[in-house]
Order: structure tokens, then sequence, then C-alpha cells
């Protein structure tokens, strides 16, 4: 299928979850050809499609009825059956409900929206990875070998344990962020198999509440006394209470942790396997020559990469939401108390195979991080951290190849455990 994606990264999607992976694909074939929007700015439009499947509810891999659905919260609630609020519910307490999608999420956002702008988010990655950054760039200099996928997982660990104050022995090791970032896959599994119910059973919710607290130990030790300069400070600072700022780093732990690292290695993986590196560095070279000042919103060659690999990559690849009540959505009648399931993966997809130059897409902005009030909060942030790590494979201008790879089995983000780069 090469008009869709490599075949690199439809092996990541396969080994991560097959059955996942045939309903992302089936969605993106079933979706149907797309036809030119009149008046849309060259940007292309999908017919509306809504099927309901048994043992899923409604499915969609629509991104105008993903973007419907998702800002659309008197009909549909993140904290209904299908909705990732229903399992922190389950896991965190009754308060989640309203903090997640009741009045209180409101005030939650309005004041917790200065944590990650794009300079407090470059800042937070450059105080938490410029070490090991810098060393991956010797290693490839020196004709060494990166395991990019390994580099990731310490680098998002790095940041977990950096935004959540977790105690470790001594100054933060490279094995310390390791555990971290493992501590946070094991909370994240818990949610597999819940494509067909977000119900958990009483074994799991006792396992995600002891791994929960586990991460967030350091949190209120760090709330009360951090600097109004990290996280958990400026949350203070910012008038959070302990359990805002508890469920805000619980969201953090799940929700910015496998799907940074995926995101990451995949990106660097696609730039290599499409031979799109070669533009890449084509278009940095010219930047370097005639360091312009860009228009408002225009993103440079790396911001752009950033983009474009977060939209073929969907690392979120499945959003769910209840249905709150009834209503009609591209001429189906959806009832409350069912649920719909928009493949994001498939919805992104739709736009064409990874392009380093790709032009903006109106249709699916943003889509990867959803939309409406509950766009990912740390959006900034990913997109800092997928930066930092392009820059410090490519800034040198020499383009890599992959030595050796090997996807992630059995994980709710698909993503790979092994791949090694080196200068081509």
């Amino acid at each position: 299928m090469p008009s869709l994606t490599t075949s690199h990264e439809l092996r990541v999607l396969w080994r991560a979850r097959p059955a996942m992976a045939a309903v992302l694909l089936a969605g993106h074939a079933a979706a149907g050809p797309r036809r030119a929007r009149r008046g849309a700015s060259g940007t292309r439009a999908r017919q509306g499609g809504l099927r309901k499947v048994p043992g899923l509810g409604w499915v969609s891999a629509d991104p105008v009825v993903a973007r419907t659905v998702l800002t659309d919260h008197r009909h549909f609630t993140i904290v209904g059956e299908g909705g990732v609020g229903h399992l922190w519910a389950q896991i965190l307490g009754d308060w989640v409900l309203d903090l997640f999608d009741g009045p209180g999420h409101h005030d939650l956002r309005t004041r917790s929206r200065e944590l990650f702008t794009e300079s407090s988010a470059a800042a937070l990655v450059s105080g938490a990875w410029s070490d090991q950054l810098v060393a991956a760039r010797g290693t490839l200099r020196d004709g060494g070998t990166v395991d990019v996928a390994r580099l990731a997982t310490v680098l998002v660990g790095r940041m977990m344990i950096s935004l959540l104050g977790i105690p470790t022995a001594g100054p933060p090791t490279d094995d310390d962020a390791a555990r971290a970032f493992a501590t946070g896959e094991r909370l994240a599994s818990i949610a597999l198999g819940s494509a067909g119910s977000t119900y958990l059973s009483g074994e799991q919710v006792a396992a995600a509440r002891e791994i929960v607290a586990e991460l967030t130990s350091g949190v209120p030790d760090g709330w009360r006394s951090a600097p109004p300069d990290t996280l958990l400070g400026r949350c203070r600072e910012l008038g959070l209470g302990l359990d805002e700022t508890t469920g805000l780093a619980s969201l953090l732990m799940v929700a910015g942790t496998e799907t940074s690292a995926s995101a990451m290695s995949r990106t660097a993986a696609l730039l290599v396997d499409t031979g799109e590196q070669h533009r890449l560095l084509a278009r940095m070279s010219a930047e370097r020559a005639d360091p312009r000042p860009r228009a408002p919103g225009e993103p440079d060659a790396v911001e752009n990469v950033v983009r474009e690999g977060l939209r073929v990559t969907s690392p979120a690849s499945v959003i769910g939401r209840g249905v709150a009540a009834d209503v009609e959505v591209a001429g189906r009648t959806l009832r409350a108390g069912e649920r719909i399931m928009l493949l994001t993966w498939s919805a992104n997809a739709g736009a064409g195979p990874f392009r380093a130059d790709r032009p903006y897409v109106r249709e699916t902005r943003q889509l990867w991080f959803g939309a409406g009030r509950h766009l990912c909060l740390g959006a900034a942030l990913a997109r800092a951290e997928i930066a930092a790590l392009l820059h410090a494979l490519w800034d040198d201008g020499a383009p890599l190849r992959v030595v050796d790879r090997r996807a992630k089995s059995n994980v709710l983000v698909p993503g790979y455990e092994r791949l090694v780069l080196t200068r081509a």
C-alpha cells in the first residue's frame, strides 16, 4: 500500500495490535475516494462516513465527522463509556468526572493554558535533554550508531521525572529515565482491550492505582515546594489544587509519554525510509544560507516535518467518546448511552503519504492532538520534543540510514522497540 504509508509503518501498526491495525486500515479503505471541495483553497474533503460496527459502536474515519464530534461537548463526552475519562474515573475517583468534562474542566483549562507555551516547552526540553542530544549528535558525527527508540524512551522518561518530580537516588540517570518510562507504559497497557469497552475489572483498577501512586509520589512535595519555574510549581502558582495537579500529572503520564516517543522514532524512520530526509536537508541548508524572517505562522523546515510526522504517525490512533444526548451526525442518529470511535490515524492518512514539505492541510489541522476543549494540553511540548530530536539527528547536514529496527508488539501506542541509525 505505497500510496498510504511505508511498509515499515504498517508493520509497526500491525505488531502493536493486529486487530486495531485491521480496523484502522479498513476504516481508511471504507472512507471512500476524495473529492475536491469547492472554495477550500486546494484542500481535499471526504464524503461523510459513519458506521455502526458490532462490538465497537459507531466508527468513523472521516476528519470532518471527527472534528464535529470532538467539538460538540453538548452531545458527546469524554467521561461516558467509550471515553478515556471513563477509564480514569474508575482509577482516580469520581472527582475526575467534573475535572475532565464538567464545569471544573473549563476552569482547569482556563488556569492551565499557560503551562505549555511554545517558549516554555522549548525551555523544558532544553533543560531536561540537552546533554543527551549533544551526545547523540556527537556519536553520529564520529561514525557511531544511535538507537533512536532507546534515546526517545530515555528523553521522555527524563521529561517525566522533571515534570512529575519523580524521586531518584541522585541526579537522574538514563536508567532512571527508562524505568520511569516503562512504568508509564505499564499504566497505558491497562487500556489494552478497551476498544470494545472502557469498563475495567477490579484487578485492572487496583493495578492502575498502584502505578499511579508510584508515578505521582513526588507530586505532593513538588506541588508544595517546587520553584515557580517548574511544572508543579507553576500549577501551584496558577492556583491549581493538589487534586487538579495530580490529575494533570496523570494525564501527562498516559497522553504524553508513549505518544511522544512513538512520534519521535517513527518520524525519524519515515524521513529515512521515504528519502524525504534529503528534501529536509536541502531546505535546512537553504534556510541557513538565507535566514530571512518567516511570515507569521510559517513553519521552518523542521517544524513542517514535525507536523507531517504527527499527521502520518498519529500515535493516538483512536479517540473515543460517549454519546451524552441524542444527536444526528453525517445523516445518522446516535442515541444517548452509545459510543463512537474516531479513527484519527485513518482520517489523517487520507491526505497522502509522508512528505517533508507538505503544505498545511486544513482538513486535518492538528487532529492528531484531538480538537475542541479537549485538544491536547501538551501539544506545544510534544512538538518541541520531536523538533529537538530531529535537530540533533540532522543539523549536521548528513543523511542517515537504518542499521537495525524492531517494532514493539502488544502495546497501546505503536512504536519501535529498536531503531538504530548511523550516517549513510
